[in-house]
C-alpha cells in the first residue's frame, strides 16, 4: 500500500473492503477517500476474474474530476477506464460501453436508466458489475437516484439472486437525518448502512495521524448587532402591507413574518391556491410579494442597493406584460415608491453591519501579509454576484490584494456557470490568479479545490453535513473557519445546532460500530425488508393516484395570464429524461423569442429559442412545466 501513497489511516479503513466486504468509508473532507477507493479498485481488478468496476457520482462535474484526477492516472495504463455522463454520447449505448470497459465512472442516473432500460445497447445488469463505488453516499436515502439503484440491489439480495457487486461507499458525514437525539441518529446511520448494505468504518488506531494530515480549522463566530434602524426594509414592509390589503387574504390563511423563509413558503402556497381557485388577483399578488420578500432577505444579508436592484430588475419587464387591473396596481405601487426606495438604498447611515464585519474578517486574513486563499460561502447564485460586485468595488479589499470570482453550479441559465467556466475558475484559484472564491454550496461537496487558509460562511442556513464539508475546505495549517452572523440570529443558532449534530453523528457512528456482527446485520435485514415493503406500498399509491387523475384531466396554463395552452396528454417522456410537448396545436399559443445559446454542440439536435405567450407576451420558463406537472394532481399552472 505504501507504494500507492496511502497514509496508515487510509490503509486501516480499506482493510475490510480488501476482504470483499461491503463498507462505507467515513473520512473527513480532504482525508483521501477517493484515493483509498482507487486503491481498492486496483486490488479488485488484480484479483477478480472478469472484474468490472463502476464509480457513481451525484454531479456531472465529478465525472471528469474523478476520471482526470484519480482513476485514469492510477489505472488507465493497465485498464480501460471510461467516463460517461448525461452530456456524453456514450450514454446512448451505455451497455456496450460497460461491456468494453474495466472501470466506468458515471452519474448515478446513467446507471439507473441502464438498469431499467431493456434495450440491448443501453441495458446493464447489476450482475455485470463486480465492484460498485458510490461517492458522497450519504445521499443514499428516500427517493434519491442512489437509493433507487441500491433498492434494486437490495431487492435482488433479499430474493437470494446472485451475483451482486461489492459495495464501497464514500462519505465525509452521514449526518443525523434531522434527528436531535442519539437513538434517532443511530437509527438514521443504520438506515444509510441498510440502504447501502454496508458497514461503516473509520480510523480508530491511526486517528492521531488523520488529525495531523487533516487539521481542523480554528472556528470563530464573528457576531454583529442588529442595525438600529432599517428605513429601507420598513418601507418594503409597508408596501407589502398595502398588497395584503388589496388582495383580500382568504380568512383561513395567515401569513407569517415578512422577510423570512417561512413567509416565502406561505406565498408559494398562496399562489398555488390562487391558481387552483382561478383567482388571478391572489396568484399575481403572491408572486409579487415573493419578490418583495426576496428583497428583504437580500437586505438582511447584502447591501441595500442589491435588494433595490433585485426589485428594479423584476419590474423592468412588467410594464409590457400588464393585462388587467391587478397588474397595473402592482406595477404602479412600485413605480410610485421607486425613487424613495432608491434614495433609502443609497443612504450609507443605514447600511448592513454584516457587510462591515465581513470586510473585517477578510482583511484580517488577506491583509496580514501572509499568502492567503479563501472561500466565501453564500446562499444563492444572486448573492454571489452581489458579493463579487461588492468586493471588486471595495478599495480596502482591493488594496489587500483580494482577487475574487464566483463559483456556482453548472446549468444553462444566465446566473449559472458552464462546466468549463467552473474548471477555469478552479484552475485560476489553484494557480493563484484568484485567491478568493465566492461560492454557493457547489464548493462544499466533491469539487477538487486547493486547501484554504480561510473559509467564511455568510448568510447560510444549512445542515450539519454541509457545515462539515465547508469546514473541511479550510485545510491549510492555522486556517480559520469563520461564521459572520447577527447576534441571536437564525444563522448563529443554526451553526450552534450543527456543532451539536456533528458531535451527535460521531456518537451515533460509534454506537453502530460497537454493535455485534449478528446484531448489526440482523438490524440491516429488518430495515431492508421494511424499506422494500414501504417502497412497494408507495408505488402502489402513486399508481392508484395516476389512475384516478388521467393525463387529459391535467391542464397547463400560462403562469401570467392563465390561458390554457396544453393538457397532460400532450406531454411525453423521451428517453426517460426529457418531458416534451408533442401537440402540433401548442405552436398556436406562443411566439418565438431570443435564441438559447449553449456551450456545447450536438450532432442531431441544436437548441431553439425561448418562447413568449401570444396573449400576454411573458417569456416562459420551460422548466416550470415539469415542476408544476410533478406537483399537481388535477390542475397545473405553468410557464409555457
Amino acid at each position: 500500500m505504501a507504494d500507492f501513497g496511502l497514509y496508515t489511516y487510509q490503509q486501516e479503513v480499506v482493510e475490510r473492503a480488501l476482504k470483499r466486504e461491503n463498507i462505507i468509508i467515513w473520512l473527513p473532507t480532504g482525508g483521501g477517500k477517493t484515493r483509498a477507493a482507487v486503491y481498492v479498485a486496483k486490488k479488485h481488478l488484480e484479483t477478480t476474474p472478469n472484474a468490472k468496476v463502476m464509480v457513481l457520482v451525484n454531479k456531472v462535474h465529478l465525472v471528469d474530476q474523478h476520471y482526470n484526477k484519480e482513476f485514469d492516472p492510477h489505472l488507465g495504463l493497465r485498464y480501460a477506464v471510461r467516463k460517461v455522463s448525461g452530456e456524453s454520447d456514450e450514454k446512448d449505448f451505455f451497455g456496450l460501453v460497460v461491456q468494453d470497459s474495466d472501470v466506468v465512472i458515471c452519474t448515478a442516473q446513467i446507471l439507473y436508466n441502464a438498469l431499467i432500460n431493456k434495450e440491448e445497447a443501453r441495458h446493464v445488469e447489476l450482475s455485470d458489475i463486480t465492484l460498485l463505488i458510490i461517492d458522497e453516499c450519504h445521499h443514499t436515502h428516500k427517493e434519491s437516484v442512489y437509493n433507487k439503484v441500491m433498492r434494486l440491489y437490495v431487492e435482488k439480495k433479499l430474493k437470494g439472486e446472485k451475483p451482486l457487486p461489492q459495495i464501497l461507499g464514500l462519505t465525509a458525514s452521514p449526518g443525523t437525518g434531522g434527528a436531535k437525539t442519539l437513538d434517532k441518529a443511530v437509527e438514521h446511520v443504520l438506515e444509510i448502512c441498510a440502504n447501502l448494505d454496508s458497514a461503516i468504518v473509520s480510523t480508530k488506531q491511526y486517528a492521531p495521524e488523520l488529525k495531523k494530515v487533516v487539521p481542523r480549522p480554528r472556528k470563530t463566530f464573528n457576531i454583529v448587532n442588529k442595525r438600529d434602524r432599517d428605513p429601507f426594509g420598513d418601507h418594503l414592509k409597508s408596501m407589502m402591507t398595502i398588497i395584503h390589503d388589496y388582495m383580500e387574504l382568504p380568512p383561513d390563511f395567515k401569513l407569517r413574518e415578512c422577510g423570512t423563509q417561512e413567509y416565502e413558503a406561505d406565498v408559494v402556497v398562496l399562489e398555488q391556491r390562487g391558481v387552483r381557485d382561478n383567482n388571478r388577483l391572489l396568484a399575481q399578488c403572491a408572486l409579487h410579494l415573493r419578490q418583495y420578500n426576496d428583497a428583504l432577505l437580500i437586505n438582511d444579508t447584502l447591501r441595500m442597493i442589491d435588494a433595490y436592484r433585485s426589485l428594479e430588475e423584476y419590474y423592468s419587464t412588467k410594464s409590457t406584460m400588464a393585462i388587467d387591473g391587478t397588474d397595473f396596481f402592482l406595477l404602479g405601487l412600485f413605480e410610485e415608491n421607486q425613487v424613495e426606495l432608491r434614495n433609502l438604498a443609497r443612504d450609507s447611515r443605514f447600511e448592513n453591519p454584516k457587510m462591515d464585519e465581513l470586510q473585517s474578517t477578510l482583511l484580517k486574513q488577506f491583509g496580514s501579509g501572509v499568502p492567503s486563499r479563501g472561500i466565501l460561502f453564500s446562499k444563492t447564485r444572486k448573492s454571489t454576484h452581489c458579493l463579487k460586485d461588492w468586493v471588486l468595488k471595495n478599495r480596502a479589499l482591493k488594496d489587500a490584494g483580494i482577487k475574487a470570482d464566483i463559483l456556482t453550479g453548472a446549468g444553462n441559465g444566465i446566473t449559472y456557470m458552464t462546466q468549463n467556466e467552473q474548471a477555469e475558475t478552479i484552475k485560476n484559484f489553484r494557480m493563484g490568479s484568484l485567491n478568493l472564491l465566492i461560492s454557493t454550496s457547489v464548493a462544499e461537496e466533491g469539487l477538487d479545490i486547493p486547501e484554504c487558509n480561510l473559509v467564511v460562511r455568510y448568510g447560510l442556513l444549512t445542515n450539519e453535513i454541509a457545515q462539515q464539508q465547508a469546514s473541511g475546505r479550510a485545510r491549510a495549517r492555522d486556517s480559520q473557519y469563520a461564521v459572520v452572523a447577527q447576534a441571536g440570529g437564525r444563522e448563529h443558532r443554526r451553526e450552534c445546532i450543527n456543532e451539536y449534530l456533528e458531535e451527535l453523528t460521531g456518537k451515533a457512528i460509534d454506537r453502530v460500530q460497537s454493535m455485534s456482527h449478528h446484531e448489526f446485520y440482523l438490524k440491516l435485514s429488518e430495515l431492508q425488508q421494511k424499506a422494500i415493503i414501504s417502497s412497494k406500498i408507495e408505488e402502489s399509491c402513486k399508481t392508484e393516484k395516476r389512475r384516478s387523475n388521467t393525463a387529459s384531466s391535467i391542464q397547463f396554463l400560462c403562469r401570467n395570464c392563465f390561458t390554457p395552452v396544453a393538457s397532460g396528454s400532450d406531454i411525453q417522456l423521451v428517453d426517460n429524461m426529457q418531458y416534451v410537448n408533442v401537440s402540433p396545436d401548442f405552436k398556436n399559443h406562443y411566439k418565438v423569442a431570443e435564441r438559447v445559446i449553449l456551450e456545447r454542440s450536438f450532432e442531431d439536435w441544436e437548441p431553439g429559442c425561448r418562447i413568449r405567450c401570444k396573449k400576454c407576451n411573458m417569456v416562459q420558463c420551460t422548466h416550470c412545466l415539469i415542476l408544476y406537472l410533478n406537483r399537481s394532481t388535477v390542475h397545473a399552472h405553468v410557464g409555457i
